[in-house]
């Protein structure tokens, strides 16, 4: 199959939105994968994330699920949480070197091998899922990252997106800029190195270690999803004041790797499959923490939680310290550039486009409660 037919089938996948049609495209292709005589596979998939998270673990057990169903049972994935095979940040190596066919992960987390990465995930004042979406399936997103991806061995595929994240936790109020300046906060990534423009500490710190280090005062801050997830882990015992919005993730994607050799094996019947099960994935994660969250975020409110905005001062000089790094970047890496410069124009047309309509109406609906 073409790359053009890639993207065809993924922007139908994520077009079929409904039970009906989800229903209707599955018996086509379990039709179509059982009209031939195609083998049994077992394939394995990493994900980078613990089975308590729920919502994004899930993704990939839908994946398997739908993918298993589609083609009659003969196309198994089983998944595996981060640490069962290889710890949660190694997924794309993984995947890279054939030690398993296929990952869940988020790109960002692979930016020491090339920031461009990023753009297949998130970065900070970029695009929201509903943008990113877009960008993807018919912004000429996914054939971009898909020429960075293929030098190393790898197919994405979007998988997921938790939608614009939280700003973090933090254990006395922030005011001004003047606050960050020493302040310690787990956040890593690009994010952590524009908060260090800002004057701020950043750290990295895996999920279970984040709740001990704000108990004992090893750090001051810290960020992690939203309402849902962050509940589970209990910062809100803690740290009692919550920011939004998590400017360094607007619309955070999650993706599916294949390997490069082990998807060119496939038949076509399973790529299909696995396609089409993607693209429900990708749906299917921002429709569940769009309705978890609201619930969640009542409860944490009723717990005493103080809820924030980030002062603006903050917000125009992370702004600034952000496209700095970008033009920075651009200058020195090539293949980010390549990118930057096709999501940038994009960025921009979505942004005019949304004061049109989608903050036009929005912001009537916020403004009457």
């Amino acid at each position: 199959m073409q790359r053009r037919d890639f993207l065809k089938g993924a922007g139908a996948g994520v077009a079929a939105t409904t039970t009906a049609l989800a229903l209707s495209a599955c018996g086509k292709k379990q039709g179509a994968a059982q009209s031939g005589d195609l083998p049994t596979l077992r394939w394995r998939l990493a994900s980078s994330y613990p089975k308590n998270l729920d919502t994004i673990y899930g993704a990939a057990e839908l994946l398997s699920q739908r993918v298993a169903k589609i083609t009659g049972g003969k196309f198994q994935i089983k998944v595996h949480a981060g640490g069962e095979i290889v710890p949660g940040l190694q997924v794309m190596d993984a995947v890279q070197q054939g030690t398993v066919e296929c990952g869940h992960s988020a790109s960002y987390y692979y930016v020491g091998k090339n920031m461009a990465f990023a753009f297949d995930c998130t970065v900070p004042f970029g695009l929201t899922a509903r943008q990113q979406n877009a960008w993807m399936y018919f912004g000429g997103g996914l054939e971009l990252t898909r020429e960075l991806f293929k030098t190393v061995n790898i197919v994405n595929f979007p998988g997921g997106n938790t939608g614009v994240q939280m700003g973090g936790w933090f254990r006395k109020e922030i005011k001004s800029l003047a606050d960050m300046q020493g302040l310690k906060m787990r956040i890593p990534g690009i994010g952590g190195q524009i908060m260090a423009k800002l004057g701020a500490v950043p750290q990295t710190l895996a999920g279970g270690d984040i709740y001990p280090a704000l108990e004992r005062g090893a750090i001051d801050a810290a960020e992690w999803v939203g309402p849902y997830d962050d509940e589970k882990l209990g910062f809100h015992k803690i740290a009692k004041h919550y920011y939004t919005p998590g400017w360094w993730e607007g619309g955070p994607q999650l993706s599916f790797y294949v390997n490069a050799a082990k998807w060119a094996e496939l038949p076509e019947a399973y790529r299909e499959a696995f396609e089409t099960a993607a693209a429900e994935a990708n749906v299917n994660m921002l429709a569940e923490y769009d309705s978890k969250n609201p619930p969640a975020m009542a409860r944490l409110l009723k717990e005493g939680v103080q809820l924030h905005t980030y002062p603006r001062d903050i917000l125009l000089a992370a702004e600034r310290e952000t496209f700095k790094l970008y033009e920075e970047e651009s200058a020195r890496n090539p293949a980010f550039k390549k990118i930057y410069t096709d999501w940038k124009a994009f960025r921009d047309g979505q942004i005019q486009w949304s004061k049109v309509a989608e903050s036009a109406y929005t912001g009537f609906l916020e403004s009457t409660r």
